[in-house]
This record gives C-alpha cells, sequence and structure tokens, in this order.
C-alpha cells in the first residue's frame, strides 16, 4: 500500500509560480510511474502530467504548452510539479498519483492504483 501526501499548494498571482511536491510511504517508490492531475470546481479530473519510473521519461498534456514541469526524486521517494505563468483557470485541487502501468503513458484516473489527498492551487488574477 503506497500513501501519497502533496504539499507546496496556496494563493498566487497570476504570472506566478509554485513548486508542489509529492512524498510517497509504504512501498517501492521506483515501481510505479506517476503523474499528476487537477480537479475545478465543478470539473472532472483533468490529467495533467507523468513521469516514467526512472524518471527519463514524461508525458503532458497539449494544453499545459510547457508551464508544468514534472520530476522525481526517487532517492527521496518525492514527485514534483513545477508551475509557471499561472492563470485564474490553473485554479484547482492538485493530486499527484501512483500507476503500476509502466509500459504506456496512463492518462485517465483509473489507471492509477494511489492517490494523495490533493492541495489546493488558486491563482488570483
Amino acid at each position: 500500500q503506497v500513501q501519497l501526501v502533496e504539499s507546496g499548494g496556496g494563493l498566487v498571482q497570476a504570472g506566478g509560480s509554485l513548486r508542489l511536491s509529492c512524498a510517497a510511504s509504504g512501498g517501492t517508490f521506483s515501481s510505479y510511474a506517476m503523474g499528476w492531475f487537477r480537479q475545478a470546481p465543478g470539473k472532472e479530473r483533468e490529467f495533467l502530467t507523468a513521469i516514467s519510473r526512472s524518471g527519463s521519461s514524461t508525458y503532458y498534456t497539449e494544453s499545459l504548452k510547457g508551464r508544468f514541469t514534472i520530476s522525481r526524486d526517487n532517492a527521496k521517494n518525492t514527485v514534483f510539479l513545477r508551475m509557471s505563468s499561472l492563470k485564474p483557470e490553473d485554479t484547482a485541487v492538485y493530486y499527484c498519483a501512483a500507476t503500476g502501468i509502466t509500459r504506456a503513458w496512463a492518462t485517465v484516473t483509473a489507471a492509477y492504483d494511489y492517490w494523495g489527498q490533493g492541495t489546493q492551487v488558486t491563482v488570483s488574477s
């Protein structure tokens, strides 16, 4: 059983940056590909990006247009999401998730086995 805990959310002005962290425990972190999702009020949870077990490969949803960067540190059992040029429409609860699917990019919520509790990101205009 893997436990995931996100941190680093908060209130930021439009154009600003944040780095989210997701600390994993209770499992072999490097065995899982990791992903970040977000969910805005009244909307479905949206896939953002994923990273391979080793961290050598990453995948982004096209709408991010290079503003977000995923990375991981397997020695620290942590995955990160660096967000820049933030917009009010980026306001959402951000979730990290772990998947045992490693032969293809997992971009849907059902593909992920473990989830964090989420961290709120609010971008003011």
